[in-house]
């Protein structure tokens, strides 16, 4: 098993969320032949479907995780929004949901009215432009269990988002993948809300505490280049199913990378894909990689290395999917197509 600089086991994270899994799926039987019981989830799956008599309706969460501490380094706390959105829409929406509602919870060691205001504008913004209702929330005043940089308010932030089958999608969950099938790769920036652990450690060990004041390779400090706010993708994926675009497999790359994640798509299949085409990492991720000595296939399972969506398609639909996403001005180009036996990126070979 590869390990991270820090020491860091980089398939923990999938081990703990597999048990915290079974245990979960142990827990459907209570709602068997009942309003709210699952249809799908585990394989393929970036969200729960349950079923509500004539409604169908998928739920999934997540939270920002130690990027909070970047915005208590720079101040800036208004795109923060943008990567919470992020982390639940584009989830949902990678299984051919349309997210409709959010609640979130925000644990503070001691509020802070002006640092909330700024959170809930970036909110506001990111869930106003996936068209979501922001219906509930929870400030948590927890004392000392919160920590962080500086003397202000201290969080952690997480939400819960709800969404209903865009037109009646049937569930997007990799299981009409064939082999021959082309990947397509969105672009995006920055590392959304992943690998931030070992994002801070690297910057920490070559600059010292106050590393997030040091210029990066493209001029902008490290704490600014570090905030750079998720892109938001679920307009555009919606665009594609409402376009009758046969997306077979979506893939929000996220925490554990292409391996973990792209991994989850193409399980239902039993294939893997060939990936020789992807847009290349970002400036500072490759400076970071100098930096922090960090390998190849490490990089790969931490970030997505601007590569935060893939889509499957047939062959066939690859210029239709490539004009709606560039109309939209979304960055797109195919990366390469599914085969059998592992994720190979650029020629490496990364096992589950």
């Amino acid at each position: 098993m590869a390990a991270a600089p820090t020491g860091v086991d980089l398939g923990l994270g999938d081990r703990c969320s597999r048990r915290a899994f079974r245990w979960a799926e142990r827990s459907f039987a209570a709602r068997r032949d009942q309003t709210g019981f699952p249809l799908f989830g585990g394989a393929g799956s970036f969200s729960n479907w349950m079923d509500y008599g004539p409604l169908q309706i998928a739920m999934t969460c997540d939270g920002i995780g130690t990027k909070a501490e970047i915005a208590e380094r720079t101040g800036i706390y208004s795109t923060l929004g943008y990567d919470l959105v992020a982390m639940v829409a584009d989830d949902l929406v990678a299984n051919g949901i349309e997210p409709i509602n959010l609640v979130n919870v925000l644990d503070v060691d001691k509020p802070d009215e002006e640092i909330v205001d700024q959170l809930m504008q970036g909110l506001h913004a990111a869930a106003t432009e996936c068209g979501i209702a922001v219906v509930g929330g929870e400030i948590a005043e927890l004392g000392g269990r919160v920590g962080g940089f500086g003397s202000r308010m201290h969080f952690n932030w997480c939400a819960t988002a709800i969404g209903v089958p865009r037109r009646g999608c049937a569930p997007i969950d990799g299981g009409q993948i064939r082999a021959g099938d082309a990947v397509v790769a969105l672009r995006g920036a920055g590392f959304r809300s992943n690998g931030f652990s070992l994002v801070r450690a690297i910057l920490e060990e070559a600059y010292g505490p106050s590393w997030h004041e040091v210029p990066s390779v493209d001029g902008r400090s490290w704490g600014v280049a570090a905030l750079t706010p998720s892109f938001l993708f679920t307009p555009s994926i919606l665009a594609l199913i409402d376009a009758g675009i046969p997306l077979r497999g979506v893939g929000h790359i996220t925490g554990g990378g292409i391996p973990s994640k792209f991994g989850r798509v193409l399980k239902k299949s039993g294939l893997g894909a060939r990936l020789d085409r992807l847009f290349p990492p970002e400036e500072i991720v490759r400076q970071l990689m100098e930096l922090g000595r960090v390998e190849f296939e490490t990089a790969y399972r931490q970030w997505n290395m601007n590569n935060p969506m893939l889509l499957v398609v047939p062959p066939e639909a690859v210029d239709s999917t490539l004009s709606i996403l560039q109309a939209r001005g979304v960055a797109a180009q195919t990366a390469g197509e599914i085969a059998p036996g592992p994720i190979v990126i650029q020629g490496v070979p990364f096992n589950p």
